[in-house]
């Protein structure tokens, strides 16, 4: 599978955050990514890096680093991505259409397991006026 793009920049934070293979079960899907040029822009934190490599994908939401607005002293960042089901056809028998019904969330933790990155959870947005904030705190 290749993934093509014109952004140099993005095209360097998915070479950091993609592996070059992929296994899914027996199958190994190898992974390339196309682009004219290739910057070499230094991500300083993984918020840079996923608004980065998400930029334009309809399934990002956003990313919030706690510390970087002063909450923590230690490096979280939430990845966090529409609010959707997503499915595919996987030859699932235990659903009648074959399908894997799943958030984007558990997708991006299978995928980006191996990209070395700590502190960093993927997470599903909520609905505008659904969830607020209890006592008032941070988020």
């Amino acid at each position: 599978m290749t993934l093509a793009t014109n952004n140099p920049d993005k095209a360097a934070a998915l070479i950091k955050l993609l592996p070059e293979e992929k296994a899914f079960g027996n199958i190994i899907l190898t992974i390339g990514i196309d682009c004219p040029k290739v910057s070499n822009l230094a991500f300083p934190t993984p918020k840079s890096l996923f608004d980065t490599a998400f930029n334009g994908n309809p399934a990002y939401a956003y990313s919030v680093a706690p510390a970087e607005e002063g909450y923590w002293y230690f490096g979280i960042t939430y990845v966090v991505f529409k609010n959707c089901v997503v499915q595919f056809f996987n030859d699932n028998l235990n659903d009648c259409h074959g399908l894997v019904s799943t958030l984007y969330q558990e997708i991006a933790d299978e995928i980006f397991a191996d990209a070395d990155l700590h502190g960093v959870y993927y997470n599903t947005d909520v609905e505008v006026g659904k969830l607020g904030k209890p006592l008032g705190e941070w988020p």
